[in-house]
């Protein structure tokens, strides 16, 4: 072996030691974090009850599979939250064209839309849009539940959309003007997808801000995963189990999606 590949080799296996003790210090660390918890829990005297829990996600009846109300809550949380996000990034993006647009009119929408949506508590925005939009629209609590969702994070999404697209490099646009491109197509074949591949990130963080935000649709009595965890902790008092189970599927949907944008940010790369 020359002595390049000597090096090479020599590199990997110390990455590979490296990313071994990564793992493991992330281990021990979750091991600790669960065990002062459990430590916390038992000093208060609280009995463990976790041989409850799977009751609570699924059954097995004549052989046959059935969601039990937290897996029927995860069922309307990741239906909200897959309409709410497609409307999230048209809002944003839409938000963005206006504000960058050459009318007064539409920057003046967009900026009210912006700031009234971005400094009033989600919360308040929920109750506003359930019993005072939702009965002129004639929409049900599902329905304005999206909207909500929609609505607040799309004034977020706008400002990344913005900033991706202001930070395009401005012979880019110059060279759009002389091909003669209109705004649609300078938008759709240039400016916007080379944005996209700096906003990706920011626009995961928003996508995973809108996961945990779809738990407070709950206050509308829309039974998504948190409702149901709620409903199941008022009728067995399994406080810590039931609320960390949702915890930690509300983990598993987030750092599931951040791992298929990292794989999309690499295809995006290699491209």
């Amino acid at each position: 072996m020359t002595a390049a590949g000597t090096w090479i080799a020599k590199a990997y296996n110390f990455l590979k030691r490296i990313k071994a003790f990564d793992i493991l210090s992330y281990a021990l660390i979750v091991l600790g974090l669960f065990w002062f918890v459990i430590s916390g829990a038992e000093k208060q005297g609280y009995f463990w009850q976790w041989y409850r829990i799977p009751s609570y996600l699924y059954e097995f009846e004549n052989n046959s599979f059935t969601a039990g109300p937290i897996l029927q809550g995860l069922q309307v949380t990741l239906k909200i939250v897959g309409i709410s996000l497609v409307l999230t990034y048209i809002f944003g993006l839409v938000t963005a064209l206006m504000r960058l647009s050459n009318s007064a009119g539409a920057r003046t929408v967009a900026r009210f839309y912006l700031e009234s949506t971005r400094n009033t508590p989600l919360l308040v925005q929920l109750y506003f849009v359930y019993f005072i939009v939702a009965p002129v629209l004639n929409i049900d609590r599902l329905s304005a539940a999206v909207l909500a969702l929609s609505l607040f994070e799309g004034a977020y999404a706008s400002e990344i959309y913005r900033a991706g697209i202001v930070s395009i490099n401005r012979g880019q646009w110059e060279a759009a003007y002389s091909l003669g491109l209109n705004n649609f197509n300078m938008y759709k074949d240039i400016i916007l997808p080379q944005a996209l591949r700096r906003i990706l990130p920011p626009l995961t963080g928003q996508a995973i801000s809108l996961i945990k935000d779809s738990s407070l649709v709950s206050v509308i009595a829309v039974y998504e995963m948190t409702m149901q965890a709620n409903a199941i902790v008022a009728e067995t008092f399994l406080v810590f189990e039931v609320y960390f189970t949702i915890a930690a599927v509300y983990l598993l949907i987030t750092v599931s999606l951040s791992q298929l944008v990292s794989y999309m940010e690499r295809r995006m790369k290699i491209v």
